[in-house]
């Protein structure tokens, strides 16, 4: 305990287990999950067989990109209206960015990921996915509140103190 807590105060990080080397997320993604996708390719096509696992992949796709277009349009008109409105479309770009995410998704080949990205595709399940991941990030100190999606143009009034706010102005003297 003693070690655990002087380790902590100088920085170091204890050597072991517990500590993940920092590419194997990129070896998960990149490496394991196309060998579970083709996996699960394989099983699928070994019961409804080859070209209608093929079909289902193509068909999956197609659907996926429609549906894409059509909520991409729509997030596209909710950021016009809040810009019109004088408000930051904070939770519109974090929507595009997830169709986005979704989009690729969508056209790989695979089950999984066609399943991750049609959750992309559902506004509620992408909202959620964007609250939990502006939870766990330090951007929504000042700039995002959960319960909206309104720039707070003065924040440090309403009693929200949590990160250092300087105001100022500047000038290019070139």
């Amino acid at each position: 305990n003693a070690r655990w807590c002087a380790n902590r105060a100088t920085g170091h990080q204890p050597q072991g287990i517990s500590q993940m080397h920092p590419l194997l997320p990129f070896l998960l993604v990149f490496v394991g999950a196309p060998l579970v996708e083709l996996y699960l390719l394989i099983e699928v096509g070994s019961v409804i067989g080859a070209l209608w696992t093929v079909l289902l992949v193509v068909l999956t796709a197609v659907i996926g990109v429609s549906l894409l277009r059509i909520q991409g349009f729509n997030t596209l008109n909710r950021a016009r209206q809040n810009m019109e409105m004088g408000t930051l479309p904070a939770m519109e770009m974090m929507e595009g960015m997830m169709l986005a995410i979704g989009g690729a998704l969508l056209i790989t080949p695979g089950f999984i990921t066609d399943t991750l990205g049609f959750l992309c595709l559902i506004p509620a399940t992408r909202r959620g996915m964007i609250h939990y991941l502006m939870r766990r990030s330090s951007m929504q100190a000042g700039f995002y509140n959960h319960r909206t999606t309104h720039y707070k143009r003065d924040h440090h009034q309403q009693g929200n103190h949590q990160g250092r706010t300087i105001e100022g102005e500047y000038h290019r003297d070139d």
